[in-house]
């Protein structure tokens, strides 16, 4: 029995996953392993999912001897979770990489025990918002809903696409629009002018690090007519506090296909003022940006891992932009009176380091950021590190996730932190706290 103590989680060669029996949880904070404390426990949340790790030892906690212990029994691994959608992890899981350990998939892994029989992790809520939660998704009925938009558009190859999202990889954004709320996922782009390393649409056949996508990526350029469709009857059922974005997981680069999210907005704001029109992105182009807001474009969601260049670069790797044309686009969405959010990738031992608090800081208060949105990095974290700390580059001492979150909330008191793209009357509301 663990007493009320989190214990550490361990998996056999079948992928069964047990408590040991002395070992306490521990957890990595990017820097070192620790210790995890209760107030960083929180119960496994549903729809979340568990992970075995190959070639990786589990580490633990030895109490009497006040250290960390790497369980080496022969056919056991470490394991891991994937956080649901709207929970922040706080550490990275404590393992202990062998010499022929593969690269992980492209999943944000973090650390997980098991306290009085019940799976625990570290981690906590980031946003209130349920529409991504679990109990809101009946497959049936989904499914039902597709086969009625299908039939009802036969021709449009944008709803085949998503036919694809919601039933195949059960991505819960398209599952939405196929339920008439929240948000309609627009994937618009297959071409891409960053080669991030973690992307999870796209990753190069024998690459040296074998990263694997998640899925892949959409195979065409959606028409002008098919997006607008697409758009104004998810704004027609859905009404007030619809969200259509373009700029998916699925896709690459929104603002290559500038020409078709030109005409898309014109098209949609010629016919409506309902909704909100958000475009996801790498922000890379300004000018296109420009145009956009011209059009009718009401926010924009630049994704980052930092708010440094260098570590900016070392991820993103961009083809023809630099990080300043990134900050230059948001400058734009501002200027022209729009909500400004960023997509921010957090990842424990980088994000929460004192050099990227204080550019994130300045980030926000020279350009009038409104909303942080708080994501887990999919990507395996030694890969990760080995790319924004290369060679002998020693990494600043983390802060913890929980506390820079709360010193961030204590600067910025009017910043809003979430998780989803928020609706034009939930932009209008006061911060909530971060749960």
């Amino acid at each position: 029995m663990s007493d009320g103590r989190a214990m550490m989680a361990f998996a056999d060669a079948d992928g069964q996953i047990f408590e040991h029996p002395e070992l306490e949880m521990l957890g990595w904070d990017g820097d070192c392993w620790r210790p995890v404390s209760d107030d960083e426990l929180i119960e496994l949340p549903e729809g979340s999912d568990l992970f075995t790790l190959p070639g990786r030892l589990a580490a633990g906690f030895d109490a009497s001897e006040q250290q960390p212990v790497v369980f080496d029994e022969p056919g056991m691994t470490a394991v891991s979770c994937f956080l649901a959608p709207a929970y922040l992890r706080v550490l990275l899981p404590a393992y202990e990489a062998l010499v022929d350990a593969p690269t992980l998939p492209l999943f944000a892994y973090s650390a997980v025990g098991i306290r009085d029989g019940v799976f625990v992790a570290s981690g906590f809520r980031v946003d209130p918002d349920i529409r991504q939660d679990p109990f809101r998704f009946d497959i049936d009925d989904i499914e039902q809903r597709v086969a009625a938009r299908l039939k009802a558009s036969p021709d449009n190859k944008l709803i085949k696409h998503l036919e694809r999202c919601a039933l195949t990889y059960h991505c819960r954004a398209a599952q939405n629009f196929f339920l008439d709320r929240f948000e309609a996922p627009m994937p618009a782009a297959p071409t891409c002018n960053a080669f991030c390393v973690g992307c999870i649409s796209l990753q190069p056949k024998g690459g040296d690090d074998e990263a694997v996508a998640a899925h892949d990526r959409i195979g065409f350029a959606p028409s002008v007519e098919d997006l607008t469709e697409v758009a104004m009857g998810h704004i027609e059922r859905v009404g007030e506090d619809a969200v259509v974005s373009f700029g998916q997981g699925c896709e690459g680069e929104p603002l290559n296909q500038a020409n078709e999210l030109i005409g898309l907005v014109q098209a949609v704001r010629d016919q409506t003022k309902v909704g909100i029109l958000n475009l996801n992105s790498n922000a890379s182009r300004p000018r296109v940006v420009e145009d956009l807001m011209a059009a009718g474009l009401d926010s924009l969601r630049i994704s980052t891992n930092s708010a440094r260049p260098v570590p900016y670069a070392a991820y993103y790797r961009p083809k023809g932009y630099a990080f300043a044309d990134v900050q230059a686009s948001g400058q734009v969405v501002k200027r022209e009176g729009g909500y400004l959010m960023l997509n921010y990738f957090v990842f424990p031992g980088l994000t929460d380091t004192e050099p990227e608090f204080a550019a994130l800081c300045e980030w926000i208060e020279r350009d009038g950021i409104d909303m942080v949105q708080l994501r887990n990095l999919n990507i395996d974290p030694e890969l990760y590190l080995s790319k924004v700390y290369p060679g002998d580059d020693a990494a600043p001492e983390p802060l913890g996730v929980r506390a820079w979150v709360e010193a961030l909330r204590a600067r910025f008191p009017k910043l809003r932190f979430g998780y989803f793209n928020p609706s034009r009357r939930t932009m209008a509301e006061p911060a909530p706290a971060v749960v």
